[in-house]
């Protein structure tokens, strides 16, 4: 069943004065960067914020990084997939790769003449605002995006709220973006840490209605996910919505655990947090390749049939550290 957000009061609360702040008048552009580990509810903050938002914005621009096949200037290309483009202050060539289209000319252009027309067709999809501009993922996304974001959070009298939210990353340029955002006038900057066993709670109460939650119970699936918010989803989500008592069973699970390697105990944790092959390479410093192989030996020794199985059997299995404990070695 869905899951209302819990927790996070404090954060809702602080994005509600970021956006009283900028339709009131009395506040120029506002900007709020979210980050947390995978799993911690960035999104899921984000869609409850923009949906509780009052007034509702006028318009909502949202859009991240292709993960497959980042390109230059994917948010705005996500921002413009499907709308009409026509009156748009670009030139047709200009826009046309702005948008990625595969029509798109073969003359290239200047970066920073790019870069001044992308945000001037940003300004122009807001309009008179107030408006909300969600960026997705900016750990991942290419240079020329993470340049329009930045220009975006100093664009004078832009009537938006931007909300970013991104992974911590060492990569210097998002490092540097990250800073330039939060070096803007009344910039929020939150970091989502785990949920507390209050808010586990909370969540047990939604998918068992009518059973008592007791503290015991709550600190056993803290315990588990280690508060995460999406392997608590996840781990939720494998046992009968009706059968709480075997949820909190299995935490007893005689099962061994599949032998596996220190690579293949990293490359699941990954999985188990969404992440995608390219994504894992990059973050293991290893070839998709590599992490083709090994995706592969996983299944066959955690017995499952799909990546999404995998990740089911390490939420099941994993402890609240940050990664499974392997058997052996490589």
């Amino acid at each position: 069943m869905p899951v209302t957000l819990v927790g996070r009061a404090r954060e809702r609360a602080e994005l509600a004065a970021a956006w009283a702040a900028l339709t009131s008048g009395s506040a120029g552009p506002q900007v709020a960067v979210l980050t947390g580990e995978p799993g911690a509810g960035k999104s899921a903050l984000v869609a409850a914020v923009v949906g509780a938002l009052d007034p509702a914005p006028v318009t909502l621009l949202a859009g991240q990084a292709r993960i497959h096949s980042p390109a230059p200037y994917d948010w705005l290309a996500a921002v413009l997939s499907g709308r009409d483009t026509r009156g748009l202050p670009a030139p047709a060539p200009a826009l046309a790769w702005l948008a990625q289209h595969d029509a798109a000319p073969v003359e290239r252009f200047a970066p920073g003449a790019l870069l001044r027309v992308a945000a001037r067709v940003v300004r122009a999809l807001a309009g008179a605002g107030p408006a909300v501009l969600v960026v997705e993922d900016l750990h991942a996304l290419d240079p020329a995006s993470l340049n329009l974001v930045g220009e975006l959070a100093a664009a004078p009298g832009l009537p938006a709220l931007l909300l970013v939210t991104s992974r911590p990353s060492a990569d210097p340029l998002v490092a540097r973006t990250l800073a330039r955002l939060t070096g803007t006038a009344g910039a929020v900057r939150q970091h989502l840490g785990p949920l507390q066993p209050a808010d586990v709670a909370a969540v047990l109460a939604q998918v068992y209605p009518g059973r008592e939650i007791t503290a015991e119970a709550a600190r056993t699936v803290w315990n588990r996910t280690g508060g995460n918010a999406y392997r608590l989803t996840e781990l939720i989500a494998t046992w009968p919505a009706d059968d709480l008592p075997a949820l909190l069973e299995a935490d007893s699970d005689t099962e061994p655990p599949a032998e596996l390697t220190a690579r293949e105990v990293e490359v699941l944790v990954c999985l188990r947090d969404g992440m995608a092959n390219k994504q894992i390479a990059r973050a293991l410093g290893i070839s998709v390749r590599t992490v083709t192989v090994h995706v592969s030996n996983l299944l066959r020794k955690t017995g499952t049939a799909s990546r999404t199985e995998a990740a089911l059997w390490a939420v099941r299995h994993s402890p609240a550290a940050p990664s499974l404990t392997p058997r052996s070695h490589p």
